[in-house]
């Protein structure tokens, strides 16, 4: 064993110095310029280095600072050394390489890069989804192996399969190109927000399938759960020039994973939760079973903050920005948010809606308190007496079927004729 040890040793010490007497000889080092040195270094560094070859090929390139299509919120929260396996793993799962060495090596940081680059890329529909990841450590090495799960591969599972991806692909892009035509040219910001919260709305069905993660089961199949609503919102607000970050958490009441959004309008961020809007279960009373009414909750298009603050909690790996306004609240732009409860305010609102050709009457209570206050009175409270009777006189009926709903955590009301 001693002679052993003493081999390993003794040739990357003759390597070295080895190294020292090229650099002599080659560098003029006795008489030249102190660069040498580092030159020489570098040299006997590269000979002595198990590394495999790739990896270093790795180390060697250089990687763009910022992908011009993609805002890329997570890559920036990177340290240096991350930053770069994040370019390497980027380009391999473009390429849809099955296995691939990146220039890290600890658990912890190939885990927070791999979730970086599947944040900031909703677009890498063939890996978002459930299936396994492997990933080779060396001990004490710098570097390791990756091996990603793909999605729609041919019959061998070897590659890509092109004809089901190209069908994919036409998918998104006709999505796309629907959204495109109804935002104008000159929306703002919160006007392209909704309509791509309506859309997915109206075209997605909250269903767990093997699609369910990634924009794939949203565009193509019309079928999601919450990685894939908020995937696609991420995707067409990308496109469309809103900054939008893909947020993972926890429900807090059930400790369930859920995933959400956060957009940017104005100077200001906001919450978005397009899939807690597409399931008008949620809503207490009756009003919830209609088939006939697919409401949209509006009341997840920018939420009041500290509300929805207490519902979900996200993930502490990376740090957002804070949401603190209320301005782009749906019921406070449209007149439906009030403060106290005044019988005669929300009557005027009621009247409001109904010549507007409203078949939903909703609104909301900027706190608890009032909500409560309010909740004695319902479901039938003299204003929606009132209410009901000018609907049927304006809409030329002699009797009509109401429907109550109520989301208690965000203090709204739904009234639906």
């Amino acid at each position: 064993m001693k002679k052993k040890f003493f081999f390993r040793v003794l040739i990357p010490l003759l390597l070295v110095m080895l190294g020292y007497g090229l650099g002599l000889s080659r560098y003029g080092y006795i008489h030249g310029p102190d660069s040498a040195v580092p030159d020489v270094l570098a040299t006997a560094q590269n000979i002595l280095s198990f590394e495999p070859a790739q990896v270093k090929i790795l180390r060697g390139k250089t990687h763009e600072e910022q992908d011009p299509e993609h805002p890329e919120y997570y890559y920036h929260q990177l340290d240096k050394d991350e930053q770069r396996a994040y370019r390497e793993m980027l380009d391999s799962l473009r390429a849809w390489e099955k296995e691939f060495y990146l220039t890290i090596g600890e658990d912890k940081k190939i885990d927070r890069v791999f979730h970086a680059v599947l944040n900031d890329h909703p677009e890498l529909y063939w890996v978002r989804n459930r299936n396994p990841v492997y990933k080779t450590l060396y001990n004490g090495e710098k570097y390791c192996m990756f091996a990603p799960g793909y999605s729609y591969l041919n019959s061998s599972g070897t590659e890509k399969d092109p004809k089901k991806t190209a069908r994919i692909d036409k998918a998104i892009a006709k999505a796309c190109s629907e959204v495109m035509d109804l935002v104008p040219d000159d929306a703002g910001e919160y006007e392209k927000v909704s309509a791509v919260y309506i859309w997915l709305i109206d075209h997605t069905e909250y269903v767990e399938s093997k699609h369910d993660q990634s924009i794939a089961g949203v565009f193509w199949k019309g079928k999601a759960v919450c990685a894939g609503y908020a995937s696609a919102m991420q995707y067409m607000l990308d496109m469309l020039g809103v900054n939008c970050i893909y947020v993972e958490g926890t429900a807090n009441a059930s400790g369930e994973g859920h995933a959400w959004n956060l957009v940017q309008i104005g100077d200001s961020w906001y919450y978005v939760d397009v899939t807690n809007a597409d399931q008008p279960e949620f809503l207490t009373g009756d009003a919830a079973s209609l088939e006939e009414h697919k409401t949209i909750l509006m009341d997840y298009l920018c939420p009041f903050p500290q509300e929805y603050g207490a519902l979900y909690t996200p993930d502490e790996t990376f740090s957002l920005p804070s949401c603190t306004m209320t301005d782009m609240n749906f019921y406070v732009l449209n007149g439906g948010c009030f403060s106290s409860y005044d019988p005669d305010s929300l009557n005027s609102y009621f009247h409001m809606r109904i010549d507007n050709g409203a078949a939903v009457i909703r609104y909301k209570f900027t706190d608890r308190t009032v909500f409560e206050e309010a909740d004695k009175d319902w479901p039938l409270t003299p204003q929606l007496e009132e209410a009901i009777q000018y609907y049927m006189i304006c809409n030329g009926l002699t009797q009509i079927q109401y429907h109550y709903g109520a989301l208690s955590n965000l203090n709204t009301v739904y009234y639906i004729f």
